[in-house]
């Protein structure tokens, strides 16, 4: 087999974001003085990079960009709270504290994101740290829900099979704490713990991710078949759960995955991740630290552009890994065993799991929880955790289960839920029921055009297309995004726009149904008349056209409109 160099963090041509890094002394740097400084509610490039690690972008409102440049006030400078949650886990008292500090330091919004987390948007500088004690107070974190680290370990919120989610959540607990970063810096900063002066003993502070942590973010995932929900492929690190008899008998690993590129550079691409064999439960979080110190070693600190997971194990291949795992553990992984999945979706309304309990997901149109005048979603929620006595679950898509409701508090969450109008979305058409967007504009930083607030614009123009041809209830997996880095894992939907400017998108078909296939690019840099007239034809087509039980994204290749693409290394080529 080939030898490849091994480039240790100390010995590793280095970005200027390693650097800021190496000299932070565990992620502390100047934030310190930063935060207490009164003259401005920004903060400079390096501390922002180092706040990332603590769970917080910092942002500004880009609709006020040119009336506060005008008035010559600095831009409304703002931060993005990030909080985790392992498996989207959370209690009715947490619900409540997000709902709290929503109101009092935010925008009076709780964003639900991709990866089963809280995001709140318009935390002003002065009220971070009171934002994070809160957090912190009811037992969530921000800590590593952004940065080059271990980001929120996702897990399947599978209502039906009780038993199985919930030794399956164990296990994605397990693995998201063994992962943590271990630096003393968040207690010190945030929680006003005990200050460590200059200790940079390596073994002491960050036994797993060393001094200048990872290459790059790390995203890992668990799905329960046959629901892909949490999209594993699209994860640096997949555990797919293998259930027989009813009972787990541990899980399939997938490795590589990962959804950003750039526009124009076709160097990056994004990449579905590759089975590569079995392990037992309790082998799982040897696996999970394993493969993480791998990518530490060898992932490239250069170019953060090529630093992800899945650039380190295509420039290598899947051999070289499965050898360097094998070597780091002292033992072997089994050979992978039979799965199917069947979609990446949410199923909605009353389910009943197999624990007797009652589970109802909510239908968030692009997970943005808020009261509207003719929909206080926000408010109807806080009033069922007051007297819910079960969880609340953030899916991989956007919405919330209201989940383990006893028999005998389900009548009275029904009639919260009937008295507030809460949907399961029922009344939508399937396409929206199976639509994401991104946040992008105005808060992201990184936006080109709309998403959250443009989709259901669109959808609004695309919905009575499907009824024409009779597709209000065929599930087609649409999603949108601002910018090419991901975040609603556009690159899997059976239909997909990603921003590319103002009011222009490029368009990309044949994602797979169940996550499994990458989609390509049909048409480039097109605007809302050239979308509704490239999809007009295309789904009276499908209409009349596909094959029984046959999905879009299989259909638009089968029709030829699009090249079937299961490597991220032929994403770019034509066709």
């Amino acid at each position: 087999m080939k030898e490849y160099p091994k480039y240790p963090p100390q010995d590793a041509p280095h970005s200027d974001v390693e650097e800021i890094k190496r000299r932070s002394m565990y992620l502390r740097g100047s934030l310190l003085e930063t935060l207490a400084d009164p003259i401005t509610g920004s903060i400079p490039e390096d501390d922002n990079r180092l706040m990332k690690h603590h769970g917080s972008y910092m942002q500004d409102d880009r609709d006020l960009r040119n009336e506060r440049h005008k008035q010559k006030l600095e831009p409304a400078y703002q931060f993005m709270l990030r909080v985790r949650a392992a498996g989207g886990v959370v209690t009715p008292e947490q619900w409540l504290m997000m709902d709290e500090v929503a109101h009092k330091y935010a925008n009076g919004t709780i964003r639900l994101t991709t990866r089963q987390s809280f995001q709140l948007h318009g935390v002003l500088k002065w009220d971070l740290k009171n934002t994070i004690r809160a957090v912190n107070d009811a037992l969530l974190s921000t800590l590593a829900a952004c940065g080059d680290v271990n980001r929120n370990v996702m897990c399947n919120p599978n209502p039906f099979q009780s038993e199985i989610h919930a030794e399956v959540y164990h296990w994605a607990s397990k693995v998201s704490d063994h992962l943590d970063p271990r630096t003393r810096a968040y207690h010190e900063l945030w929680l006003d713990g005990e200050k460590i002066i200059d200790s940079r003993d390596n073994e002491e502070q960050e036994p797993i991710y060393g001094p200048v942590y990872l290459p790059r973010k790390f995203k890992i995932g668990i799905a329960v078949p046959p629901s892909n929900d949490v999209d594993v492929f699209s994860q640096d690190l997949g555990f797919i759960a293998i259930v027989e008899e009813g009972q787990l008998k541990g899980f399939n690993i997938s490795v590589g995955g990962g959804m950003g590129m750039s526009h124009g550079d076709s160097k990056t691409y994004p990449q579905v991740s590759k089975v590569i064999g079995f392990c037992t439960p309790e082998q799982l979080i040897d696996v999970a630290e394993k493969t993480v110190t791998i990518q530490r070693d060898y992932g490239d600190r250069a170019v953060r552009k090529h630093a992800r997971f899945k650039y380190t194990i295509d420039d290598r291949g899947l051999d070289w890994f499965v050898q360097e795992l094998t070597a780091r553990l002292g033992w072997s992984l089994e050979t992978a065993r039979p799965f199917h999945f069947e979609d990446n979706g949410d199923r909605y309304g009353w389910v009943k799991g197999s624990n007797g309990k009652w589970h109802f997901n909510l239908f968030v149109q692009n997970g943005r929880v808020k009261d509207e005048d003719s929909y206080l979603l926000m408010t109807g929620l806080k009033e069922i955790a007051k007297i819910h006595t079960g969880d609340f679950r953030l899916t991989p898509n956007q919405n919330i289960i209201i989940s383990n409701v006893s028999p005998n508090k389900k009548k009275n969450i029904e009639n919260l839920i009937r008295q507030y109008g809460l949907t399961d979305g029922q009344h939508y058409s399937a396409l929206r029921r199976s639509s994401m967007a991104c946040v992008s504009f105005p808060t992201c930083g990184l936006a080109m055009a709309e998403s959250e607030r443009y989709l259901p614009t669109l959808l609004d123009k695309i919905d009575p297309m499907l009824k024409e041809v009779g597709l209000e209830e065929e599930s087609i997996v649409i999603r949108m995004t601002g910018c090419p880095n991901g975040c609603a894992r556009p690159m899997l939907a059976e239909i997909a726009f990603i921003g590319k400017g103002p009011g222009k998108y490029n368009m990309y078909l044949g994602g797979g149904h169940t996550g499994n296939r990458l989609n390509k690019l049909y048409k480039e840099n097109i605007g809302e008349s050239e979308i509704l007239g490239s999809l007009k034809p295309m789904l009276a087509q499908y209409a009349s056209d596909r094959f029984t039980n046959e999905h879009f994204g299989d259909f638009v290749i089968r029709a030829g409109h699009i090249r079937e693409t299961f490597d991220g290394q032929d994403f770019h080529a034509q066709g």
